[in-house]
């Protein structure tokens, strides 16, 4: 809360399937009061909330509706705190409601138009009217824009609420794809939206500003020296008549950060960054009160933090070293630091710290080894600590912002410690391993009864994707049960962040450039070489699995490890980047026009006369992100090569594929295919093989 000693909760009871949003005191951790019960409204339960900026009002959102990975419709309702009373933004589903900065008036998505309402009149002001489905959208993104620069709401109020910038997008020259949904029908229907492959057109984005006092609206333009190009963020300065603008050209390796005078309709270019690869696009843009702003970057070769002043001249490097800052949690004007997250203690953990502006005075603020994630008060003087490692459930604990101590622990999870120890668990070890003259992470899980003596099948998990990490020293994901139900049936499960990932440098990261699938394949099969010389593990036996970006891994490494591997699961893989969508795709390698041998030469599809192994193929029929055109033209190219796999086809299930028991139903899948190609059967009738061979010798 704005007062910096409180903060509030969504709680949810079970037993009268209510919501209330609750106000804790950050001192004590106890409850204060109940600000808004939904048992009070008559309109069921609300699933999410926001504050107006002088916390008077709340947003509440009822009957919400996933439409893609970030984006919902729902009802919403203002609850006015004082007047306890509430007033209906709209009587139909809308996206994205926001309050301008006064409270006084919400401005939302519908249908691809945007409207404002005024709440202290009612009236509803409709300000775009072109909008149209699958040709114009207003001040909301469109599919591409949502998955890649991971934002919804494409508009902005500015400081002095009178004002709204917004984005607008033409997709009428987008390709469109169309999905089957089988449902329960007699017949199938189809979901139909735009969605831009590699090298085909995006939509045409363009910035406008709406002035509510003059009820007019004018385009911006911007001197740009190129014309295909993106608009991954736009944000009012602290000036009402100052707006900033990001823009990126097509490949991704050129942003510049605009400052536009909507009232004199100047602009002026104060930012402009290159790079030999791609730069990636933060939310960490922050103004101080004379419009220096904060700026992070990759330019020294790892992620930093940048003062530069309302001009962009740069004031001073706030961060420096051979590490990257990993979250940046915002800025303390009172006592002039800024607090961030980085890697400074080992790639695989993470810490947070705070420094001064000027770069002096830095300090570590947590004590332990493993992740630490901080939300602090609104005035930066407590943080929530949130606490795990490979061997500590997550802990909560109230720190003091200013020397990082302990003040209270909020919850420690010994439950959870109590619950598993009543399980065969083992340890996840973490080393390095020494690969195509790389350092890269590792960690490698064994069965709890290990014994040196005896050969163990490997089974190796990796994502690869750039800048991902799956080797950091932080609690269970859900599939670490998995690897621990494996373990104790008797396989050793490892995995290795290869070239490509994050965390460890620009160079390191960006090495894949132009060539998805080469080196990140490269390193995998021969961390698997490297592995299968270990007493302990049957090289004979060595398999692989991912999912997605995963997925075109495995695949990869079946294909053109065949010597190494024995078999391989791919869920939900891309198969061709040409199947894929732009801006991913295109930031990484350049459009297929331009690289075509980047697209095909590391594509699986390419490489499937090379198959020996065994090879589960896996896909959502609805996915609406790795499409299911990249399983259906795999399985093609493996049927035509003669190549015998199994495969399974979840009907009506996206790129998660989950709900009801999908994911029980999978993970058993995987499991019997894992245990029928690696497991100890296998070891054993090859054993028997081999004694027939000998008698009858």
């Amino acid at each position: 809360m704005a007062n910096g000693k409180q903060y509030s909760v969504l709680n949810f009871d079970r037993n009268s399937r209510s919501t209330s949003i609750d106000i804790y005191d950050y001192k004590t951790l106890k409850k204060v009061k109940t600000l808004v019960n939904s048992s009070d409204i008559d309109m069921g339960y609300f699933s999410n909330y926001a504050f107006s900026k002088d916390e008077n009002k709340i947003l509440l959102a009822f009957e919400e509706e996933s439409i893609f990975r970030r984006s919902t419709l729902g009802k919403y309702v203002v609850f006015n705190i004082q007047e306890n009373s509430i007033q209906s933004v709209a009587n139909y589903k809308i996206q994205e409601p926001t309050f301008s900065p006064d409270g006084k008036q919400v401005a939302y998505g519908y249908n691809n138009n945007l409207y404002v309402k005024n709440l202290e009149n009612n009236k509803v002001t409709q300000i775009t009217f072109d909008g149209k489905k699958n040709k114009i959208i207003n001040g909301i993104t469109d599919w591409v824009y949502e998955e890649e620069f991971a934002f919804v709401r494409a508009f902005d109020w500015n400081a002095d609420s009178n004002k709204i910038a917004f984005i607008r997008f033409d997709e009428t020259n987008v390709p469109e794809f169309s999905m089957d949904v089988y449902g329960n029908g007699l017949y199938q229907t189809q979901q139909v939206f735009k969605y831009p492959k590699a090298g085909e057109a995006n939509a045409v984005v363009s910035l406008h500003v709406y002035d509510l006092t003059s009820n007019s609206k004018n385009q911006v333009e911007v001197n740009k020296s190129y014309s295909d190009f993106y608009i991954p963020r736009i944000e009012w300065t602290n000036d009402g008549n100052i707006l900033s603008a990001q823009y990126t050209n097509r490949h991704q390796n050129e942003l510049d950060l605009w400052m536009i005078n909507t009232k004199t309709n100047t602009t002026n270019l104060v930012l402009a960054e290159t790079d030999k690869a791609y730069i990636d696009v933060t939310d960490n843009l922050t103004f101080l009160k004379d419009n220096s702003f904060i700026w992070t970057s990759e330019k020294d070769g790892y992620n930093h933090i940048y003062h530069y002043s309302e001009a962009g001249k740069l004031i001073n490097q706030v961060t420096k070293g051979n590490w990257d800052v990993t979250n940046y949690y915002g800025y303390d004007e009172k006592n002039n630091k800024i607090f961030y997250q980085s890697v400074e203690n080992g790639s695989i953990n993470r810490d947070v710290y705070s420094i001064k502006l000027n770069g002096r005075n830095k300090t570590r603020l947590t004590k332990n080894n493993g992740t630490n994630n901080a939300s602090f008060s609104a005035n930066f003087s407590y943080f929530i600590n949130t606490f795990s490692s490979a061997k500590t459930p997550p802990e909560y604990s109230l720190n003091n912002s200013n020397s990082g101590n302990l003040i209270k622990s909020i919850k420690d999870n010994d439950v959870l410690s109590r619950n598993l120890s009543e399980y065969k668990t083992s340890e996840k070890e973490f080393s390095t391993i020494q690969i195509n003259g790389n350092n890269l992470n590792m960690w490698m899980i064994k069965p709890a009864d290990f014994d040196t003596s005896k050969q163990y099948p490997l089974l190796m998990y990796q994502y690869s994707g750039p800048g991902s990490q799956q080797v950091a020293n932080k609690w269970n994901s859900a599939n670490d049960y998995w690897y621990q139900y494996l373990a104790q049936k008797g396989y050793i499960v490892a995995c290795v962040d290869g070239r490509g990932t994050g965390f460890k440098g620009a160079d390191f990261k960006k090495v894949t450039q132009k060539e998805l699938g080469k080196y990140e394949v490269e390193d995998q099969i021969s961390a698997a070489k490297e592995l299968g010389k270990l007493p302990f593990i049957d090289a004979s036996r060595i398999g692989i699995w991912g999912w997605s970006y995963g997925g075109f891994m495995s695949s990869n490494c079946l294909f053109k490890g065949n010597d190494v591997f024995k078999m391989a699961i791919a869920v939900a893989p891309v198969t061709s980047w040409r199947f894929y969508d732009t801006i991913y795709t295109e930031r990484y390698m350049t459009t297929p026009q331009e690289n075509p041998s980047g697209y095909d030469e590391n594509s699986p599809i390419n490489h499937v006369d090379k198959l020996k192994g065994d090879f589960l193929l896996v896909h959502g029929s609805a996915d609406d992100n790795v499409h299911l055109q990249n399983t259906m033209r795999l399985a093609e190219a493996l049927i035509q090569a003669d190549k015998q796999f199994d495969w399974v086809i979840y009907p009506d299930k996206n790129h998660g594929i989950y709900g009801g028991n999908t994911r029980l139903h999978l993970y058993k899948k995987m499991t019997n295919f894992i245990d029928e190609n690696l497991g100890d059967k296998i070891l054993k009738e090859r054993k028997t093989k081999v004694n027939q061979v000998k008698i009858k010798g």
